[in-house]
């Protein structure tokens, strides 16, 4: 895998994660000469943690809606060029056994590692070279993209960054990819955490540290997004599918809203039982985790006998359960988000080509694009969409 037959290639590969190997692959396909470049000491790290080691490789529900982009049309031309049927045809072409876990989303059978070694396999049948721990200290463009790295001068006609964003540095993330873009004069969209647990003020984190591993089916907003998904207490505030979805769009000082009973209409179950001399804490325990409904009535609810609140106070109660509202003090940082919201501007990018307006021959695809997905799967397919579209052209 670190054999070079020569140092001067059509396409260089800089990013040996799910959308460099799939540009590659597709490059090789079309008879380019490919060299792709990793500083890890192994290829598809991201790919092996994925999903508890299962990869959830794609989501059947693939859309551009399911997306986050300052130009959300910019990712429809890839998604029509490399849906999520195309890679499962692949995944089937190797016998890879995979199942739907819920809502569309697909995970192998097995292991993670099935899904590497096919795009290894792939990389090689197209004669796809790799010097893996290898980093670029240097990139220069005259005729042909100069790379000085750690393991020697390469060149090559097409230069593909592929290089993830800043997502669990344990992995070994970076910013070449941003930095990349900036020595060539294009522009980048502000970066954040997204698909990230979000943390609590110290004051709530009083209140609510002991319910660490407490989960709720629950409906969570931030201005006008939402989503129907599980929410779980830590030990630092909240994570759980809902919340890692919403963190994604959340903005720091404003609050998020969570509906704690979306299948209920608490106003009129509380009115009906209005009569009924069971304390609010014992009732609510028949509807929320009995721990939640002890904190709730110890903090923010009175608890006393259905049959002692008026009208109004049950509705104040009701609308509290199904608009709890929290302001988070932050987030768990790029060390615990699975993915980097902005990135390349794609205003800088050709949709179709994921080639770069300014420089020739210059592409970017993957997470250090401005393009992310929702959880899911949908990141994965981005990966491989954007790389597909790369490897037609580079």
């Amino acid at each position: 895998m670190n054999q070079m037959k020569n140092n001067h290639k059509d396409v260089i590969i800089i990013g040996a994660g799910a959308a460099g190997l799939m540009c590659a692959i597709e490059a090789g396909k079309r008879g380019r000469s490919v060299l792709v470049l990793e500083n890890n000491n192994a290829i598809g790290k991201k790919i092996r943690v994925s999903g508890g080691g299962r990869c959830n490789f794609t989501n059947i529900h693939a859309t551009p809606s399911n997306f986050l982009s300052s130009n959300p049309h910019f990712i429809k031309s890839a998604l029509a060029q490399y849906n999520p049927q195309d890679f499962c045809a692949l995944a089937n072409k190797y016998k890879i056994a995979f199942h739907e876990k819920k809502l569309g989303q697909l995970f192998c059978d097995k292991s993670s590692q099935e899904i590497i070694d096919l795009l290894k396999k792939e990389c090689d049948q197209n004669n796809v070279e790799m010097i893996l721990e290898t980093k670029v200290t240097e990139i220069i463009k005259k005729e042909l993209f100069c790379l000085s790295t750690t393991r020697g001068t390469f060149k090559s006609r097409s230069l593909v960054i592929a290089t993830g964003g800043l997502s669990i540095p344990s992995l070994g993330a970076t910013d070449l990819g941003y930095a990349t873009a900036k020595q060539f004069n294009i522009h980048v969209n502000s970066c954040r955490p997204g698909l990230v647990p979000l943390t609590f003020h110290e004051k709530d984190l009083k209140i609510f540290k002991e319910l660490s591993g407490v989960f709720l089916d629950t409906l969570v907003s931030f201005e006008n997004v939402s989503f129907r998904e599980n929410t779980l207490f830590t030990h630092k505030g909240l994570s759980g599918p809902a919340i890692l979805q919403i963190s994604s769009y959340w903005e720091p000082k404003k609050p998020i809203r969570v509906n704690l009973l979306p299948d209920a209409d608490m106003s009129v179950i509380l009115e009906t039982n209005r009569e009924e001399k069971i304390t609010l804490k014992n009732f609510l325990k028949n509807y929320l985790p009995i721990r939640f409904a002890e904190i709730l009535c110890s903090h923010f609810f009175e608890n006393k006998p259905l049959n002692q609140y008026s009208l109004k106070q049950l509705q104040t109660i009701a609308r509290s359960l199904h608009h709890w509202k929290i302001m988070p003090n932050g987030n768990e940082g790029y060390a615990k988000a699975e993915v980097t919201v902005g990135g390349i501007d794609t205003d800088e990018l050709s949709s179709k080509t994921m080639e770069t307006k300014k420089v020739p021959g210059l592409y970017f695809i993957g997470e250090v694009v401005d393009v992310t997905g929702h959880l899911g799967g949908f990141n994965f397919q981005w990966a491989w969409a954007s790389g597909y579209a790369a490897g037609q052209y580079a």
